[in-house]
């Protein structure tokens, strides 16, 4: 029953989610792919914001609950029938009557199963798409027949695209390369690659009396500009302003415009945001989810930091990777050994990785292992000490943010953590 009135509800939203979109037909811009979709999105809505009357998705509301709801202008309801009534009552004043609805639209579009992004693709279709990565072992694999069945459904929003529309690519991601060469479209690519468009020079962690952010070199089209991403940590925060730089120039706003708008540009919640921590240690909060792929960066970013007291690493089971699971876990643990001084290891799935950290050479008594985010939780309360950054990183089933909300220094920072609305606090 609760079955049939999920489908119910999904095809009335949808339904009326098509025909808002005919109704007001307003500029479509769509964001793909396994990693960094909200964080890319987000950059996106601050960029365009600055030449147009935009909505943006949520959060990470990008399913096919998510989008609808996005496109209707309300809120998740989550499972309040007084809260899914006015839902309905908004969506039909939407359409009996005159409304100021939004030029332009930025959504998230995101995919658990195999069909899921068709399904938003009949609600409505993209003017623009903005492409993120498409990693080699990619989230939500055991759901589907392979990697590339996953990517294939990942770049569905561009193969839905018409002829000479704007893609928007990492020229870092060869899958995203090859796939886009073969439509004919007007691509657009940004990165570190030799070449790219918003081409992306050296970067670091930059400073304000501690450590405060990420910063590069922007390079378009011979002009050198510095961008600053303030408030979190890696290589990888960079790319989410790139891209909207990018979509932003083929739409043909100016780079000043772009940086404008990017200096507006705050990083999500979860996604390796710095927070103070207990005892003076430093928290890279990147507690959202986890793939093989945003771990590896996630590392990367937790070495960057080599003059702190230890580097630990706080890492919970990558879900829903089937038949790859035990191997990228084991890979995790050869990497953790090369950029960390710690690791707690959180859930069934990453005692592969602290097996492996050993193997690796790390010390024995520098790996620990627990069944649970609040065990980890109790010990690391303990251990942390001053100068050392922890970073926190799990699949959203192991609740990994339950670790950064016992590290903090201030209570009131549980805001800039994910998952605090009180339905999640319940579960």
């Amino acid at each position: 029953m609760k079955s049939f009135l999920k489908s119910l509800v999904a095809n009335m939203l949808a339904i009326l989610a098509m025909a808002v979109i005919q109704k007001y037909r307003p500029l479509i811009v769509m964001v793909t792919g396994s990693v960094g979709k909200t964080s890319t999105k987000d950059a996106l809505a601050s960029v365009l914001a600055v030449r147009y009357n935009l909505r943006a998705s949520e959060k990470s509301y990008n399913s096919e609950f998510g989008v609808p709801l996005t496109i209707l202008g309300s809120k998740n309801p989550w499972e309040k029938p007084a809260a899914w009534l006015r839902v309905f009552q908004e969506a039909f004043a939407l359409l009996l009557f005159p409304n100021l609805y939004p030029k332009l639209l930025v959504l998230e579009v995101g995919a658990d199963r195999p069909g899921d992004l068709a399904r938003i693709l009949r609600i409505c279709k993209p003017d623009a798409v903005v492409v993120t990565r498409l990693p080699d072992v990619p989230v939500h694999v055991e759901a589907y027949a392979s990697p590339q069945a996953v990517r294939e459904e990942e770049f569905a929003p561009a193969y839905a695209l018409t002829h000479g529309a704007q893609l928007v690519i990492s020229a870092d991601d060869p899958n995203a390369v090859t796939m886009a060469s073969l439509l004919p479209l007007s691509i657009a690519t940004f990165g570190f690659a030799d070449g790219a468009d918003v081409r992306l020079e050296g970067y670091s962690f930059f400073e304000e009396g501690e450590v405060s952010g990420m910063e590069a070199m922007l390079n378009v089209r011979g002009e050198a500009r510095t961008l600053r991403v303030p408030g979190a940590l890696g290589r990888s925060q960079l790319y989410a302003p790139a891209a909207a730089i990018a979509l932003a120039l083929s739409l043909d706003m100016t780079l000043e415009e772009a940086l404008k708008g990017a200096e507006a540009y705050v990083p999500p919640a979860g996604r390796g945001r710095i927070i103070r921590g207990c005892k003076g240690s430093l928290i890279i909060d990147d507690s959202y989810n986890a793939s093989p792929a945003a771990v590896e960066e996630a590392l990367s970013a937790l070495h960057l930091l080599t003059t702190r007291t230890r580097r630990i690493a706080v890492l919970g089971d990558m879900l829903e990777l089937g038949r790859y699971s035990k191997e990228e876990h084991e890979r995790v643990g050869t990497l953790v050994a090369e950029k960390a001084d710690v690791l707690v290891a959180v859930g069934t799935r990453s005692r592969a990785t602290a097996e492996a950290a050993r193997s690796a050479g790390m010390i024995e008594g520098n790996v620990f292992a627990f069944d649970t985010a609040l065990e980890a939780a109790d010990m690391l309360e303990e251990f942390v000490a001053e100068g050392d950054v922890v970073l926190v990183k799990g699949s959203q089933g192991i609740r990994t943010e339950r670790i950064a909300e016992r590290l903090l220094r201030d209570s009131e920072d549980r805001s800039k953590l994910v998952r605090q609305e009180r339905e999640w606090k319940q579960r």
